[in-house]
């Protein structure tokens, strides 16, 4: 089996360095820390829901349905009249 040889760590002739401006490592990493959550949605989900606010807005209404539900919240009985 051949070792595969290993490419040289250079950028493009078409690329400069000095087209990129000062790069800073993990210049987002402490925003992404304090609290920024990100989910990779499947497509027909991402299809269903073109917006941000869409996503949340369905989730939302999700917790709130699960919370109704699971407080033991009933509807209230309906009598029926009898027939004489």
């Amino acid at each position: 089996m051949k070792i595969a040889k290993a490419e040289k760590d250079e950028m493009r002739a078409e690329y400069k360095r000095e087209d990129f401006g000062k790069m800073v490592r993990c210049k987002h990493a402490a925003q992404y820390a304090k609290g920024t959550n990100l989910v990779l949605l499947d497509d027909k989900v991402a299809k269903a829901f073109p917006t941000a606010k869409a996503v949340n807005d369905a989730l939302l209404g999700l917790l709130t349905l699960a919370k109704t539900a699971s407080s033991g919240a009933r509807p209230a009985k309906t009598t029926r009249k009898r027939a004489a």
